[in-house]
């Protein structure tokens, strides 16, 4: 049976998960900052990418991020986001009788842009647009900062070309609005640090308590945890995989090559029909 076969079968394919890597949002432009051009401006973003990096070089850290944060504004959802985003909406029509979960890896907020329903999106790793105090005494959080730029030191070029102000000082850096001395940060989840509890506990229970018929997983490699560990959960459950990426995969039933930016959508025809195409004209 091929995966379309599959999908349009409703009486075996009620449940669907979503796995979404930074593949998908490649397909919209914007960097994976992972293997071989993981650099930005000769600097690893992975080093960047961890409390004792923020600690060490706050400044630095912090144009990394608005540089990443005026790059993901400027991108648009691709047909991918929206196609997700549609099967969400199908899935809060109970004549559907689908039950739908999309766990994002990516902190670019594409998704959401992209009309995703929020109660169908985990974010795992946070989000670009959420900044939140780093004072102890303080737990000041805005999860909806859609600022470009934050403060003025941190403006980046439409042009693209922007290079590391070795003379900004944390003065000029985001400051928290409510206790006025605690410095901002990004409201993502570094390296070294722990996912939010509430978006484990919320994906966990879905796994443990749904049926997953199916999974898809898109434009990521499976390198990153917990998120590969869902992929065993579903399979240890009876659930199918489908992998979508821009090289071949034997760990699953279906492995779809190519940019999921287009096959995805492809693939999620037999649900959707050609409805979701209407939105790229828009």
């Amino acid at each position: 049976m091929s995966l379309t076969e599959f999908i349009a079968d409703r009486s075996r394919c009620k449940t669907i998960l979503a796995l979404v890597g930074a593949g998908l949002s490649a397909g919209s432009g914007l960097d994976t900052f992972r293997g071989a051009g993981g650099l930005w401006n000769n600097y690893n973003a992975m080093d960047l990418a961890t409390p004792d990096a923020f600690e060490r070089d706050p400044c630095l850290v912090w144009q990394f991020y608005a540089y990443r944060r005026h790059c993901a504004l400027k991108a648009k959802p691709n047909s991918g986001h929206k196609a997700l985003s549609q099967l969400s909406r199908l899935s809060l029509d109970p004549e559907s009788r689908l039950s739908f979960l999309t766990l994002t890896q990516n902190v670019d907020g594409l998704s959401a842009r992209a009309g995703h329903d929020k109660r169908a999106l985990l974010e795992l790793h946070g989000s670009l647009f959420s900044v939140k105090c780093t004072s102890f005494e303080c737990a000041y959080k805005n999860d909806f900062n859609m600022d470009d730029p934050l403060v003025p030191a941190l403006s980046v070029p439409d042009s693209g070309d922007y290079l590391p102000d070795p003379s900004l000082s944390p003065e000029d850096l985001p400051h928290c609005p409510r206790c006025k001395t605690g410095l901002l940060r990004p409201g993502v989840v570094w390296f070294g640090e722990p996912l939010p509890f509430r978006v484990i506990d919320m994906a966990d229970e879905f796994i443990m308590f749904k049926k997953v018929d199916l999974m898809l997983v898109i434009g990521t490699s499976l390198t990153v945890w917990p998120a590969a560990g869902y992929v065993d959960m579903v399979k240890s459950r009876g659930g199918r995989i489908a992998i979508f990426n821009t090289e071949t995969s034997s760990e699953c039933e279906w492995s779809v090559e190519g940019n999921a930016a287009e096959t995805l959508p492809k693939a999620l025809e037999p649900l959707l029909g050609m409805e979701y195409l209407k939105d790229d004209n828009d």
